[in-house]
């Protein structure tokens, strides 16, 4: 298929765009040979306008001014093989033809324009995508990681769930969190939650300091977005400002230690898959979310668990495990773990993946986002 070809049909296969530019002209034909066989009192010449408006909804400009320019000449056949081309009627229906070809153009070059415009909207969104949450590393240490994001909508590249990962001296340290809503307001959360740990994740000794950082970070942007404009009473700028949060995951994997240690604030528990079975780490009471520690006072408790080599980490938003099927049933995720263990972390959130989307009905309802990690032996 040629350049322009492409062009006419972004969103199209080849086949199924050959298929598609097939039926405007089997309609041209078809009207062209019955009209010219019915008796002469009939009419079906109106029926050719059908050809350039179908076009226009899947072809581009110049496709769509190629089938009108072809269903004019197959008026003017018919008008010319039934009466004479310039028979009053048929001079009519010309006409009209010319010039709902004409709209239909134009329309489709609108349509054109516009795709255009979302396809350079959403290479945009990819390039701050792969900035605000950079994809994580494969290996990290003795560790083996794969992560996998998954937009509740449809178009969008990521939304409000996060992750990232930082080496440090002695081990790797892992985030995984889930901004409060959706939108602009939820990205703008996470990307301030991830600047922060990027920052200070090896630069803290200990996690509890590591969440305080992140909690500043979200304290001071609730801050600004707070702040009254001028003019505008504190009351009246407090009665519309949403309180903002963040659940969140921080763990720390020594290299040299078979243990991992986290900090849950307010986040789904990780599980651990060892021996053939899914167990999730119960963390206890957890600490409030990032944004809310002046409102839930609490202690930041640092937990800590077992973690051999084959062992893996299953760190997911409640995204997944809020996932529903058509009898409104949520997502089994020990039970599906369970089966799939032995697979490395790549495999694993590969299954994953693909039945929590088969178990949604290919949608979910909400943004999910799933790292596995697994400690490998360590190199001789």
């Amino acid at each position: 298929m040629g350049a322009h070809r492409r062009a006419f049909l972004p969103r199209l296969s080849r086949r199924g765009g050959r298929l598609l530019l097939a039926a405007p002209f089997a309609l041209i034909a078809a009207v062209t040979a019955v009209d010219v066989l019915v008796p002469p009192d009939v009419h079906l010449g109106p029926f050719l306008i059908a050809a350039p408006a179908v076009t226009a909804s899947f072809a581009g400009p110049r496709m769509t001014a190629f089938v009108g320019a072809v269903a004019v000449l197959a008026q003017s056949v018919v008008a010319v093989a039934r009466t004479s081309i310039t028979d009053l009627n048929h001079t009519y229906q010309i006409v009209a033809l010319v010039l709902i070809s004409i709209i239909a153009t134009f329309f489709a070059y609108l349509r054109e324009r516009d795709e255009s415009r979302v396809t350079r909207l959403r290479s945009i969104a990819h390039a701050a995508q792969s900035v605000v949450l950079r994809p994580l590393p494969q290996r990290a240490g003795p560790l083996r990681i794969a992560s996998v994001y998954l937009a509740a909508e449809e178009e969008a590249q990521m939304g409000g769930d996060l992750y990232a990962a930082a080496r440090t001296a002695h081990g790797t340290r892992l985030l995984i969190g889930d901004a409060r809503g959706k939108g602009l307001d939820a990205i703008s959360e996470a990307s301030l939650v991830l600047g922060a740990f990027r920052v200070a994740a090896r630069r803290e000794q200990e996690l509890p300091d590591l969440v305080r950082h992140l909690e500043a970070g979200v304290g001071s942007a609730e801050e600004a977005e707070g702040a009254p404009e001028p003019g505008t009473g504190a009351d009246d700028a407090a009665g519309t400002t949403e309180e903002a949060f963040v659940t969140a995951l921080v763990l720390d994997i020594p290299d040299r230690e078979p243990v991992v240690r986290l900090v849950n604030c307010g986040h789904p528990p990780p599980l651990r898959l060892r021996g053939g079975r899914a167990v999730p780490l119960d963390t206890g009471e957890s600490s409030p979310p990032l944004g809310l520690s002046d409102v839930l006072a609490a202690e930041l408790t640092v937990e800590t668990f077992p973690f051999d080599v084959g062992d893996v980490l299953l760190l997911y938003t409640d995204g997944v495990v809020e996932a529903r099927d058509g009898s409104r049933a949520f997502y089994p995720l020990e039970e599906r773990l369970t089966a799939w263990a032995g697979h490395d972390p790549s495999a694993l959130l590969g299954r994953l993946r693909a039945d929590l989307r088969a178990y949604a009905g290919g949608h979910l309802g909400d943004d999910a986002a799933l790292v596995a990690v697994e400690r490998l032996a360590p190199e001789p």
